[in-house]
């Protein structure tokens, strides 16, 4: 799983894990030079320092040794070395005793052994001094690292995080991002977001002039029809069947009539219906989708009825409650083979709950796109009812959710009033 960082933050964090690198690699390289070049001196001026006293011992002059050294020899009684350092070995060494450390250097002339010994305290005062010292420069090198990466990453992000700004507000009318930028990656960028904008906004203007073209062609043959249907209900001499199969017709070019009405309205900006006192309660509407869906139901001996939970006085846009509703029984009328379906009204949206086969979990996630189709689907339909349902709803502000039902079957719950 991928860690989703701030790109700010990401360039902060490098820029101060490369001072930690350099910093560390330099404070260690320093304390163990120090280190080293310390024990030499420390050894060259022992071994100076025991030779000139092996000197004075032999011409019976006083030794001059520092405070912190002691000479000791087996060859004159008073300098006899204790054992921890009679058995150091020739040369420089150093020798630990509990909480106590000290440098010893040996030689030996004319078969005696001379030892000088010099107790580390000041040493390890000084070594403890610059370990903190370079301690202290370190951690300040990181500090200063993390604020200068955080105000460099500031600056440097700042074009970005303005075109992101713009970009997610929206490019108002032809106004160009790119001419806000310098000839750089994130004019570069810049450019194609305008490109890209272009292109949408085109897109998206062909799709609307073709919806509203298209619909308000077919409105006017529609009315025909629809005319047409109604003064032959009227005429005598239908025999039944006749009857009939004009009803279906009739109802058909209604449906295709409510179609195109709501394929123009997506075309415009959303409208202010609702607001205007036109609006269309959901139970009125539920009772004109009862009316003309009840019989399609019953012909196929599926139980349908609509039940009322709670009311809802409020009042929605009539051409897109109409199309919801009648999209999503269409649905279940398709989907059920036996059984019954519901249409349940509360406060603020309904249900639509069938005992039909289900939606299997592979197809969920494609469940509102076009073109999209059951296994189980009856009729000619194109898979186009449910992505309609989704544009409404998304236009409208309203949310469409299918959950399954049990033991069988699936709900879907429509939503009507902003959360």
């Amino acid at each position: 799983m991928k860690v989703r960082q701030p790109l700010k933050q990401r360039i902060v964090i490098a820029f101060a894990l490369m001072t930690l690198l350099i910093s560390g690699a330099f404070s260690i390289g320093i304390v163990a030079a120090v280190h080293l070049m310390e024990e030499h001196l420390v050894s060259d001026d022992m071994h100076a320092e025991l030779q000139a006293a092996m000197d004075a011992l032999g011409t019976g002059r006083p030794l001059a040794l520092d405070k912190d050294k002691r000479l000791f020899t087996d060859a004159g009684r008073g300098f006899t070395p204790p054992p921890e350092f009679a058995h150091a070995s020739e040369g420089f060494s150093e020798v630990v005793q509990g909480d106590e450390a000290h440098y010893v250097f040996k030689l030996e002339r004319d078969g005696f052994d001379y030892i000088l010994v010099q107790d580390q305290h000041d040493f390890e005062a000084r070594e403890q001094l610059l370990y903190n010292v370079v301690l202290g420069c370190f951690l300040v090198s990181v500090l200063i690292a993390w604020l200068l990466g955080s105000l460099l990453a500031k600056q440097v992000l700042q074009p970005v995080a303005l075109l992101a700004e713009e970009v997610r507000s929206g490019v108002r009318g032809t106004e160009q991002l790119a001419k806000n930028y310098a000839d750089d990656e994130v004019g570069r960028l810049a450019e194609a977001f305008d490109n890209t904008f272009e292109q949408l906004r085109r897109s998206l203007e062909r799709e609307k002039l073709f919806t509203g073209d298209v619909s308000h062609e077919l409105r006017t043959p529609l009315m025909v029809i629809g005319s047409s249907c109604e003064l032959l209900a009227h005429s005598s001499g239908l025999e039944a069947k006749q009857r009939e199969q004009l009803d279906r017709i009739h109802r058909a070019s209604a449906g295709m009539l409510e179609l195109v009405e709501t394929l123009l309205l997506l075309a415009r900006e959303r409208g202010t219906m609702e607001e205007s006192g036109r609006g269309l309660t959901l139970a009125d509407a539920a009772a004109e989708q009862s009316e003309i869906w009840g019989e399609q139901f019953a012909a196929r001996g599926i139980d349908y009825h609509c039940t009322v939970e709670s009311e809802d006085e409020r009042r929605y846009h009539p051409t897109f409650l109409r199309t919801v509703l009648s999209n999503l029984l269409r649905n279940a009328l398709h989907y059920t083979e036996d059984g019954s379906v519901r249409l349940v009204l509360v406060d603020g949206g309904f249900r639509v709950e069938d005992t039909g086969p289900g939606i299997a979990p592979e197809q969920q996630s494609q469940l509102f796109q076009p073109f999209q189709r059951g296994a189980q689907a009856r009729g000619e339909g194109l898979g186009l009812g449910l992505s309609l349902v989704k544009r409404i709803c998304e236009h409208q502000g309203w949310s469409v959710n299918m959950l399954p039902a049990q033991p069988r079957g699936c709900i879907f719950r429509v939503d009507l009033t902003s959360p």
